[in-house]
C-alpha cells in the first residue's frame, strides 16, 4: 500500500470542536504531522508540525498571543504560517513559512483541506446536519483504529456482520437474509435495506419498548472519502414506515467519520443521534454505551483482519454480492486520487511525493 490509498483533495475531521483550545494540539492526518490550536479570535489555525529552521516539532512550543513559538530556537510564526521573529536578527528571510491548511469549523467537527488551498470548496464538507439539530439529541466518541480506513468504511457498508459480530445487540438473521439496493452517484453511494415483519433485535426492541413483529430498516450513506451517515430505525409492523410514517417507530442516525492518520491507523470519530426522548439523558447515556460495546467488538474484527492482511499481502480477495456498497465505496475513492493524479487540478508532483 502506498499513500494513494487517501485523496488529498478532501476535507477530513481533525477532531471535534472541544479538542482544540488554545493550546498546541499535534494530530497526524494521512500521514502529514499537524499542530492545530485557536487564535484569540477563536478560528482555528493548522499549520505542519515542523519549524522551518531545523523541523523542531512547533507543538512541543507555546502560543504567544496569535502567534506559535518554535521550542528550539525560538522563531515565531504568526497564524498564517509567516516567520515574524528570529532571534539575533532584525532582517527575516521571507521564505521563512511553515505551510498552514484551511480550517472550517461545522456539525461540531473541525475540517482540514491538505490538498490544493484553491480547490477547497467548504460547500463539500459533508451535510451532518442532525449534529446540531434541536429535534436530535445523543452523545458519541472518537475511536482510534488501528487499521486501513477502508476496513472500517468496509465494515460500515457491509451490515450483514452485525448477525455475526453483534448478535446479543442489533444482529440476527434477517441483517444477513434481508435483500438490499445499492446507488451511486458523484461522490455518494446510498445502500437501502428492508426487513419487513421481523422479530427486533434486542438493542432496538429496548428502545422501542412494544412488543410484536417491526418494520427495520438500514439506509447506509456515504460521502466520499470516508463520512457515512446512518439511519436506521424499526416501527411495529403495519404502522407504514416502508410507506414513510415513521412516526410509530423509533429512529436513529449513526454519524461515523473516519480519518486516515497512516496507512494502517485512523481517527474515527462516531456519534448516535435520536429524534425521540430528546430530552432523556439517561437514554443518551444508555444508548452511548451500547454503541460504544458495538464498536469495541467492530475493532477487534478489523484489528484482526489487518493483522491479516499483513501476514498475507498477496493475498488476492474476492468480493461478495454483500461487498456491492464497498467496492462502490472505494471506486469513489480511486477515482478521487485518479483524479488528482492526472491533474491539471491535483497537487503538484513535490506535493503527491510528500504527501
Amino acid at each position: 500500500m502506498t499513500s494513494t490509498s487517501f485523496p488529498q483533495n478532501a476535507w477530513y475531521a481533525a477532531g471535534w470542536s472541544h479538542d482544540v483550545a488554545r493550546a498546541l494540539k499535534p494530530v497526524t492526518i494521512c500521514q502529514r504531522k499537524l499542530v492545530l490550536y485557536r487564535t484569540s479570535s477563536g478560528a482555528v489555525t493548522a499549520m505542519d508540525d515542523a519549524c522551518w529552521h531545523r523541523l523542531a516539532p512547533l507543538s512541543k512550543g507555546r502560543i504567544e498571543g496569535d502567534n506559535v513559538v518554535c521550542p528550539y530556537h525560538g522563531l515565531k510564526f504568526e497564524p498564517g504560517g509567516r516567520c515574524v521573529h528570529m532571534p539575533s536578527q532584525d532582517t527575516i528571510n521571507p521564505s521563512a513559512c511553515v505551510r498552514t491548511y484551511p480550517a472550517v469549523e461545522r456539525h461540531r467537527m473541525i475540517w482540514l483541506w491538505l490538498g490544493d488551498p484553491a480547490l477547497a470548496d467548504d460547500s463539500t464538507i459533508p451535510d451532518l446536519w442532525w449534529l446540531t439539530s434541536d429535534d436530535w439529541a445523543g452523545d458519541g466518541g472518537t475511536i482510534h483504529t488501528k487499521c486501513d480506513y477502508r476496513l472500517v468504511l468496509d465494515n460500515l457498508m457491509d451490515l450483514t456482520h452485525e448477525t455475526f459480530v453483534h448478535p446479543e445487540s442489533i444482529g440476527n438473521e434477517a441483517v444477513a437474509e434481508a435483500p438490499f439496493d445499492v446507488t451511486n452517484e458523484g461522490r455518494t453511494v446510498k445502500v437501502t435495506r428492508w426487513m419487513k415483519g421481523i422479530d427486533a433485535p434486542a438493542f432496538l426492541r429496548a428502545q422501542l419498548g412494544k412488543p410484536g413483529d417491526v418494520d427495520r430498516w438500514q439506509i447506509i450513506n456515504f460521502t466520499a472519502p470516508s463520512t457515512i451517515a446512518i439511519d436506521v430505525g424499526v416501527a411495529l409492523t403495519g404502522t407504514g414506515a416502508p410507506e414513510g410514517d415513521r412516526s410509530q417507530g423509533v429512529n436513529l442516525m449513526v454519524i461515523n467519520i473516519i480519518t486516515p492518520e497512516t496507512d494502517k491507523t485512523a481517527h474515527y470519530f462516531w456519534c448516535v443521534v435520536r429524534n425521540y426522548r430528546t430530552q432523556d439523558q439517561s437514554a443518551t447515556v444508555s444508548i452511548r454505551r451500547g454503541v460504544r460495546e458495538v464498536f469495541r467488538q467492530d475493532e477487534e474484527i478489523l484489528e484482526a483482519q489487518q493483522e491479516g492482511m499483513d501476514r498475507h499481502p498477496d493475498k488476492e480477495f474476492y468480493n461478495l454480492n454483500i461487498d456491492a456498497g464497498g467496492m462502490w465505496a472505494r471506486r469513489k475513492i480511486d477515482a478521487m486520487i485518479a483524479e488528482e493524479a492526472d491533474g491539471p487540478k491535483g497537487l503538484p508532483q513535490a506535493e503527491r511525493a510528500n504527501a
